[in-house]
């Protein structure tokens, strides 16, 4: 197919389809380490997410306002 190409349309012809061959797996090798470190960053902030989401939905432990002496339930009732 290659000297099919070459003996029809030329070497330029041959040359730009070679040039656009290896910018195309140039790219795609570029573009690779970019996905898995977008990969990284998303697990990354799913983790964080719901460390946080865990943090905020726990009940306090103590008392809530150290300033003020505190009652007989510290809870926060819904």
């Amino acid at each position: 197919m290659l000297f099919e190409t070459l003996d029809r349309r030329g070497t330029w012809a041959l040359l730009k389809f070679a040039g656009a061959l290896v910018l195309f797996l140039a790219l795609h090798l570029t573009r690779m380490p970019l996905v898995l470190l977008a990969r990284v960053l998303e697990i990354s902030a799913r983790r964080v997410d719901a460390y946080a989401t865990r943090q905020a939905a726990r009940l306090p432990t103590g008392p809530i306002n150290q300033f003020y002496p505190a009652t007989e339930d510290n809870r926060v009732r819904a």
